[in-house]
Order: structure tokens, then C-alpha cells, then sequence
């Protein structure tokens, strides 16, 4: 598909084509504040989260051990084993840790240790140090769980038959070896049973230890060995990590899309992300390998991910497998499809999935949904079908099945296409042609590009045919020099969120991509936020899309910039081009100065909302006219985040650039010069 390059029009939101850079005299942005306004998705804005650079397991989930189920392998990682991330302690006493297979707590849950105390000592254990140390803080509450049998008593050969309490304790341990919290138990049964206590620590630390240490002979089956904060976000139980998920609800997303990405269609069709296998106490949800390179535990699983959504008031939009796996599966092997037979089996799936989360409380999976306690509907709107995928024959066969399917069962549903993983080419061209032939109600686009690229396209939008396919942006980031989250890709996404919102018509929803990273485990740069086990770091583009979040509208007001361009009639664009994929392209134009702009109206407020993006290294000098106001208050708030463009946050630190905000006295017509690399939005109240 030929790049999209500049379109200019009334409602254009960058500068003149034949214009120079800098104007001996302000050019003049006007808005028109008696126009109802163009309608604005009100979904226009959220976030994507994928369990990539930890963003789960180490990450939003809140659980302090790693490997809790004894499940790593090394298909995951070469150097990981069951008992990666376990060592054995020995305080004095003689003894041994294995994984045993023979008696497990649940067939989805296969894998337990047993831990073999020969001769007692100090005590003979095992012990965790979480994912890079455990972080606690004095006098908060820590929840210990685990399942515990008796595999033997004294010695097993010796004295079978015989039986009695096995004493075990429970240690939360610093790095100097000081016990700061501990509880005991007894393990009496051959059954598997569940045991718990409240640990709170005399001291902080930031690279605690769990230790259980046996104190007696005999041996201890073991698993799903637990620590978790009981200050969760909203204080969930098996909740998440709260800043974490506080810095999320902070950008206000009017939607959240879970749980991928890449690792919904996973690597192989055995790896399919399977929503029902995320269900339940967590004891007996099936964990997996991570397509990244990791392991998923499910611990934050669908339930967990819908009460997210409701907790932040974000609507879920859950992306499941087209019935093909990822074209990259098997280092090389490419994309599978389900057997034909068993698309019924996958689609009825796909409808059990909607039942479970919208069904009443007597329907078989709204049943499921209740007794997991939420017996109230989630109000599911929308479903991602496919994510990224390669557009062959294989995915059109089960798309088209899928699709078809599910929407005639549930017409009510916004189901969402794919376009491939490129902004254009010949899978983007097939996925747009599958949408118009199935009349798909949306199609996720996707782009990591230069910052110079979204200001290229500024315009890709503009002329996208209203009457086919809405528009879901689900995963774009400004990638500039080193992959660095700087200010100026930052301002280059800000520019392409002013086209987003001057086209919220036709692009119904955008999300940056990826969310989360852990530091020292991030497999994919750049990131919105990153974190380690206790301080978060946000980016500038954090900071631009809270911004954007905080200052929404719902209708796009009448606004230009005079005069108009060269070759322009009236303001007019020049006819444009038809893309392969069936979309209205605008002109291709020379380099243009770097300014783009949106202006919107919240109907909550009456608000009216300018935001200005000037990308060039020179102010720009503008006269805001505001026209047709029956009264202007006295003064709008005027924020601002400007600075140099090469600037990006680092860790531990204050933001290199944070939003200035001011008072600025409104008048009819306003000089105003945008800074050199600035964001400014000015919000006054509209009458």
C-alpha cells in the first residue's frame, strides 16, 4: 500500500504544504465553538496488556514466589527446571528436595515437590527468593498458602505404617539471615490439604526469602507454595500488584484488550491461549509456556482480568485465536490451523465465553461466572477474532467459520478483525478484503514506526470510507533512535492522537503497545511503563497518553488553519488515490512543518479542549480564534510539556519533562506561540 503522506482540508490538523517553516506573522487556528461537533468514539482511548516482559507473572500479578507450582521447564527456558528458582536448606540436618508426579493435587496441576528430611538438625527445607528478591514492607500483611500431604513418617522404608504430625515452619527471611516473620504447621494427612497464615514482618526488606524448613523425619509433599500482599489494588484476593495497577486506572482507559498480543494464537496450536483453562482456584488452572519465553502461571486469568476492567471502569475486550496458531511458531515452522472437525468444539468456546461473561445466573456458564462470585453480568461488548495473524488460506477458512458463527449467535457483539501485522502490504490488502466481504463490524491495525512516520500520516484516516470497517488502532508505537522512549516520540504520538481524534468516527479505539516491562526481564522495547519489584517507571509517552486521557471529548469541533494550501480550493483537498485495500488515501506532499492539532468538546463538562503539538525545533507562532462564542470565560488552563526532544526518563529519577500548568486570559482571538517540541492543550468551559 503506498504511504499515506499529508491531506490537508478545513479540519486539517497540520501545517501548510507550501508554507516555510517560520512565518513573519502568526497563522490563525480557528475553531468554530458553535459547531455540534463530529461525533467521538467514546471507546477512542485504552490499553492493551500482554503477558510480555513480565508484565504478569513478576509484574501485575501480585504473587511474591516464583515457580509456586513447580512447573518451569526448559522448554521455556534451556537452563530452568522443575525446581528452578527452589533450593535446598540444610540447618545442621541431612536431606532431599525432587518433583514427583504420582499423586497430584489436580490433573491440570501435575507436577509437586516432596521434600525428605533424613536427619533433622536446625531444620531441613526449601526455600524462594521470588522474582529477584522478595519485597516486604514492616508491619504489612503478607498471606502464606500452600498444600501440604504427608508422603511418609521417620524413615520410609523402616517405619511403614507408622504416622504422626510433621512439624513445618514458615520463614520470611532477609538477606542477612535475620527471621523477620514466621508461623508453624502440622502436616497430619495422606490427603492434600490447604494451609494458610498471615505473616507480617518486624522490618522491610527489599530481597526476602520464603523458607519452609521440616522439622521432623519423614516427608512432605508440597505445592502451590503462596505469598501474596493483602494490599492488593481494591484489596482482591489473589489481586494485583497496586501501584502497578493503579498507574494503569491513572490513564483512564475506556477500554482494556487482554491478554494479548502474540500469545493468544501462541506458539504451536498445543499453546493456544484456551480462556477456560484460566478459571478457577488457581490450584487447578492449566499453566503453560509463554510464547515469550517464560511461564504463565494463570493466576491472572480471565476472571481476575474482567474484575480489572470493572474496577477501573475500562470495558473488557478479550482477543481469542482465528483457529490458527502464530505464523513464527516452531522457530520457523509457521502458522497451523485447527482441524476443520474441530472448529465446532473452538467455536462453541468462543459462545461460551460470551455467556460466561454477559449469561444470567441459571444459564450453564453464567452459573460458573456467579459461583466464582460476580453473579451480575460483566456487559461484554466487544471480541478481538485473530490477533496479527498471517492472512492465508488456512486463517480465511477459520476466520470466516468463526466469525459467521459467533455473530449470528451473538449479533449484539462488536467483533474485531485483523489486518495483519503491518500498516500495509498484502496481509493488511487481505485482511481489509476479508472484513468488507464478511462485513466486519471493526479491523485491528497495527504499526511500530519511526516518529517522522506518524507525522507522515497524519492523515491516514482522513479519507477511510465511513460506511465499511471501523478502525482499532490495538497496538502503535513511535520507535525512534535505540528504541528510547523519548520526548520526541512521545510528541510524534500525540500529534497521531490529535488525527485519532479529529477521526474518531471512523477509528473507534487506539492502544500503545507493549504496557508493562520489567526491568532485567523486557523482551520487547520500547514500553509505556516499566518497573522492578517496587518502584514503577513511567515514560514520557506515559505521561502523553494520561494527558490525552484526562482531556477527552466526545465531539470534534469545526477547526482550521488559514490560509489555505497551495492547489486547495476553499480549504478543499486535492482529489486523492484509492489504496489496495479499498480505503481513500490522501495526496502524497512535500515536508510540511510539524504541527498538528485537534480541538474537542466533553459533553460532562461543556468543556472545550485545544490541543496543539508543534514537532519542529523553532516555536510556532499562532492566533487562536475562537468564533461564535456566546460568552468566553475569563481565562482557560493552559498545560504544557515541552522540552528537548531527546530527553527520556530514567529510573529512580524525577521526569526530565513534566506538564506545566498555568492560567491564560481567553479573548476572541489569541496569540499563542507553541514551543519548540510542546504538547499544549488549553480547556475552558464552553457556553
Amino acid at each position: 500500500m503506498p504511504r499515506p503522506a499529508f491531506h490537508l482540508s478545513v479540519c486539517a490538523s497540520f501545517l501548510l504544504l507550501s508554507l516555510p517553516l517560520l512565518h513573519a506573522s502568526p497563522r490563525v487556528l480557528s475553531v468554530d465553538l458553535a459547531s455540534p461537533g463530529k461525533a467521538i468514539s467514546p471507546q477512542l482511548l485504552g490499553v492493551f496488556f500482554e503477558d510480555l516482559n513480565y508484565a504478569a507473572d513478576g509484574g501485575l500479578y501480585a504473587e511474591l514466589v516464583q515457580n509456586r507450582s513447580f512447573a518451569y521447564q526448559a522448554t521455556e527456558q534451556p537452563s530452568w527446571n522443575n525446581l528452578s528458582f527452589w533450593e535446598l536448606v540444610n540447618q545442621g540436618g541431612k536431606g532431599s528436595l525432587k518433583v514427583e508426579s504420582a499423586f497430584p493435587l489436580h490433573p491440570n496441576n501435575p507436577h509437586y515437590a516432596v521434600l525428605s528430611v533424613e536427619t533433622v538438625g536446625e531444620g531441613v527445607g526449601l526455600s524462594n527468593g521470588g522474582f529477584d528478591g522478595i519485597p516486604l514492607k514492616a508491619g504489612d500483611s503478607y498471606e502464606l498458602s500452600f498444600f501440604a500431604r504427608e508422603q511418609h513418617f521417620g524413615h520410609r522404608w523402616n517405619d511403614v505404617g507408622k504416622s504422626g504430625p510433621l512439624p513445618l515452619l514458615a520463614r520470611l527471611v532477609a538477606r542477612d539471615g535475620t527471621v523477620i516473620a514466621e508461623s508453624s504447621f502440622e502436616i497430619r494427612e495422606r490427603e492434600w490439604r490447604r494451609f494458610s497464615a498471615t505473616l507480617t514482618p518486624a522490618r522491610s526488606e527489599q530481597g526476602a526469602r520464603l523458607v519452609l524448613l521440616g522439622k521432623a523425619r519423614g516427608g512432605i509433599g508440597l505445592d502451590e507454595i503462596s505469598l501474596f500482599p493483602k494490599n492488593t489494588f481494591r484489596g482482591r484476593p489473589n489481586g494485583l500488584r497496586a501501584d502497578l495497577a493503579q498507574a494503569i486506572a491513572d490513564l483512564k482507559p475506556r477500554f482494556m484488550r487482554f491478554p494479548g498480543g502474540c500469545l493468544v494464537h501462541g506458539n504451536g496450536l498445543g499453546n493456544m491461549y484456551r480462556w477456560k483453562d484460566t478459571l478457577g482456584p488457581i490450584e487447578q488452572r492449566r499453566q503453560q509456556s509463554n510464547l515469550w519465553g517464560y511461564h504463565q502461571s494463570m493466576g491472572l486469568g480471565y476472571y481476575e482480568y474482567f474484575q480489572f476492567c470493572e474496577d477501573i471502569g475500562a470495558a473488557p475486550l478479550p482477543v481469542v485465536a482465528a483457529g490458527v496458531c502464530c505464523q513464527n511458531s516452531g522457530t520457523g515452522l509457521g502458522q497451523a490451523g485447527l482441524p476443520l472437525a474441530e472448529m465446532p468444539a473452538y467455536i462453541q468456546e468462543v459462545l461460551d465465553l460470551i455467556e460466561w461473561a454477559n449469561g444470567p445466573v441459571d444459564s450453564p456458564w453464567g452459573a460458573k461466572r456467579a459461583a466464582a462470585g460476580h453473579p451480575a453480568p460483566f456487559g461484554l461488548k466487544y471480541v478481538g477474532l485473530g490477533k496479527e495473524d498471517q492472512i492465508t488460506p488456512v486463517f480465511r477458512e477459520r476466520f470466516k467459520l468463526l466469525h459467521d458463527a459467533v455473530r449470528a449467535k451473538h449479533p449484539e457483539i462488536t467483533f474485531i478483525g485483523t489486518s495483519g501485522p503491518f500498516p500495509d502490504g498484502e496481509d493488511f490488502d487481505k485482511g481489509w478484503a476479508i472484513a468488507r466481504e464478511e462485513r466486519v463490524a471493526m479491523v485491528d491495525e497495527h504499526y511500530y514506526k519511526s516518529p517522522q512516520w506518524f507525522w507522515d500520516n497524519l492523515g491516514r484516516y482522513d479519507s477511510y470510507d465511513r460506511s465499511q470497517s471501523k478502525v482499532y488502532v490495538g497496538e502503535y508505537a513511535a520507535h525512534d533512535d535505540k528504541r528510547r522512549s523519548t520526548l520526541r516520540s512521545a510528541l510524534a504520538e500525540a500529534a497521531f492522537l490529535t488525527s485519532l481524534e479529529r477521526n474518531g468516527d471512523v477509528v473507534h479505539m487506539a492502544s500503545y503497545a507493549p504496557l508493562l516491562a520489567r526491568r532485567g526481564h523486557t523482551q520487547w522495547t520500547p514500553d509505556l511503563i516499566y518497573f522492578n519489584a517496587t518502584e514503577v517507571y513511567p515514560t514520557l509517552n506515559y505521561t502523553v497518553q494520561r494527558l490525552f486521557g484526562e482531556n477527552r471529548g466526545d465531539h470534534q469541533l469545526h477547526t482550521r488553519l488559514e490560509p489555505t494550501p497551495a492547489g486547495a480550493l476553499d480549504g478543499q483537498p486535492a482529489p486523492a488515490a484509492s489504496s489496495p485495500a479499498g480505503q481513500s488515501l490522501p495526496p502524497a506532499a512535500a515536508a510540511a512543518p510539524k504541527l498538528a492539532f485537534s480541538t474537542v468538546r466533553e459533553a460532562l463538562t461543556g468543556d472545550i479542549i485545544l490541543k496543539v503539538v508543534n514537532g519542529e525545533n523553532a516555536p510556532q507562532s499562532l492566533l487562536l480564534r475562537l468564533e461564535n462564542a456566546k460568552a468566553l470565560p475569563g481565562s482557560a488552563t493552559l498545560t504544557l510539556l515541552a522540552g528537548d526532544p531527546d530527553l527520556a526518563n530514567e529510573d529512580g529519577k524525577s521526569p526530565v519533562v513534566e506538564p506545566r500548568v498555568s492560567t491564560l486570559k481567553l479573548a476572541p482571538e489569541l496569540p499563542y506561540e507553541a514551543p519548540a517540541h510542546s504538547l499544549t492543550i488549553l480547556r475552558f468551559k464552553g457556553r
